[in-house]
């Protein structure tokens, strides 16, 4: 018998096709035509004479050309089943999150829905296919259509963000925020050049050089020397006559705008006057806010910055990715294109998730509908009253309120803390994240929550829910407040024991909070599922 291996493998691959013996179940058609159960099961040894006839994948008849199906011993059979039926363990997984995410008011500011049709690419054909390089410069054959789609979602994310193809590149192959920044960071400093990026107790990324005194916490602060600038306390404002003063002093070559938990806008010509000031790129991280960008709902960084970075999957409501665009002109003797590219590979990345790539384009051609527009208007306007509510409730919000989609809650005031709150709030489905606020000392158990509205309202809430929203976290403050006061303990593992045991005596009150958050939440689909 003939193994299943070499030139016969390659054919049988690219001529998908039945025969004789084959089963091919109906039962798992779908729009698209293709089936989620494809079983081959040849009862008899089928000779080299044999040919193939037709095409799975088409569904059309056979062409002329016929290709050999290679010998197949007694018994041997190729399965293709669906999830449910090939892996039920997997398939229970996903279905029990499905119901978490369906029933939960979905709050943690970095997290949206995507689209069904982002999902139908990601879950495509696409994912098969290797391509380092970029669109007509591969490593490998068979990319004329992932040229095509490459080349397509970078026209896309050119547009979506109004830039001039002539004067702005993009690279859209980063697999997410925190590689793209890595991969700037890469292409445009040396070991040991210096940066400035916006502390993360104060509302930065790790990304963007994190550090204590005792340990360099982010890759960036290992490999690069890291200045962080930080808030003004008094305000909640990022303190731009410090970052002058302190850029004066440190001279670093690139400064970072862009945070994942401060909900003002960045003052862009102020940090380009600072940059230029000490010779510095200027790069903006518009992660969390690159959907209210490309709506125009929030400023353009493009008119000052040499790069921006972002991630795909929060407000941009795209697939999980990230991206990197970069003038065109060279910026202080860089030729920031090729430098960004070959630092995306081969520096640090070998073959781009081309189904990634497809999800990507998708969701940058929705960016471009008046529908989106609106959808991050409503993002803004459901956190202003988000925010009005909490202030009402006599909360202390950081920088007393919110320009974009979140807004950040200091609750040292109340003598408790974001762990504590996160852990009872997500026993009654309200799912959210502790985070530092300024003046915490410990990321662990820091002073604040962060809340956002980008998920919530793509699920199609308006003010009117948001205002509710804030009387639940209300409510589950209290809770914890009680708790707190009644585990046997000071520490947070005390709290946490507490209220998972018997001896918890707040259960009902949780549960009553947790079916009202869950009346609420039901009504509302789940998109994309």
């Amino acid at each position: 018998m003939q193994a299943c291996g070499g030139a016969a493998v390659m054919g049988s691959l690219q001529q998908p096709a039945w025969t004789k013996g084959t089963i091919f179940s109906n039962k798992g058609l779908t729009g698209s035509g293709f089936s989620h159960q494809l079983k081959f099961n040849c009862v008899k040894p089928v000779r080299s004479s044999s040919y193939i006839e037709g095409s799975l994948v088409t569904g059309r008849p056979s062409s002329s050309v016929t290709v050999p199906l290679p010998e197949i011993g007694n018994g041997s059979s190729f399965v293709d089943n669906g999830l449910s039926e090939a892996d039920p363990e997997v398939r229970a997984i996903i279905d029990m999150e499905k119901q978490r995410q369906f029933k939960s008011l979905e709050l943690i500011a970095s997290e949206n829905f995507t689209y069904r049709a982002v999902m139908e690419a990601v879950g495509s054909c696409l994912t098969n296919k290797y391509s380092e390089g970029l669109p007509g410069k591969r490593y490998y054959g068979g990319n004329e259509h992932i040229d095509e789609l490459e080349t397509l979602c970078q026209k896309r994310a050119l547009d979506a963000f109004h830039l001039d193809g002539k004067k702005w590149g993009v690279n859209v192959q980063p697999l997410s925020g925190s590689p793209a920044n890595f991969e700037v960071y890469t292409a445009i400093l040396k070991p040991h050049d210096r940066l400035m990026g916006l502390d993360l107790s104060h509302g930065g990324h790790l990304s963007h050089g994190f550090m204590t005194p005792k340990r360099r916490v982010s890759g960036t602060s290992i490999y690069f020397e890291s200045m962080s600038y930080r808030l003004n306390e008094s305000t909640g404002l990022v303190d731009y006559d410090k970052l002058e003063e302190m850029a004066d002093r440190f001279k670093p070559k690139l400064i970072i705008a862009g945070a994942s938990a401060y909900p003002r806008d960045f003052d862009y010509p102020r940090m380009r006057k600072i940059a230029d000031s000490v010779g510095a790129f200027l790069m903006m991280d518009m992660a969390h806010i690159s959907g209210l960008v490309a709506a125009s709902v929030l400023a353009s960084p493009f008119d000052y910055c040499d790069i921006v970075t972002t991630t795909t999957h929060k407000s941009l409501r795209g697939p999980r990715g990230g991206m990197i665009f970069f003038k065109k002109d060279t910026v202080l003797g860089v030729d920031l294109e090729t430098a960004i590219n070959n630092a995306v590979f081969p520096g640090l990345q070998g073959g781009p998730h081309n189904h990634t790539i497809g999800g990507l384009a998708v969701c940058l051609k929705y960016a471009q509908s008046p529908e989106f527009k609106a959808y991050q208007n409503q993002v803004v306007s459901n956190c202003r009253a988000l925010a009005s509510r909490l202030t009402e409730l006599g909360y202390k919000l950081v920088s007393g309120g919110s320009d974009n989609h979140l807004v950040l809650v200091d609750l040292r005031p109340l003598g408790i803390d974001g762990a504590r709150v996160e852990k009872i709030l997500d026993m009654a489905s309200v799912t959210l994240n502790k985070n530092s606020v300024p003046g915490d000392k410990s990321a662990v158990v820091p002073g604040g929550i962060r809340i956002g509205a980008p998920a919530m309202t793509t699920r199609g809430f308006t003010e009117k829910e948001f205002v509710a929203v804030a009387d639940y976290i209300h409510e589950g403050v209290q809770i914890t407040i009680d708790a707190k006061r009644e585990a046997s303990g000071s520490k947070l593992q005390d709290f946490m024991k507490f209220v998972a045991s018997p001896e918890f005596s707040l259960k009902d009150r949780m549960s009553d909070l947790q079916r009202r958050v869950e009346a609420l939440t039901t009504q509302f689909p789940l998109p994309g599922v």
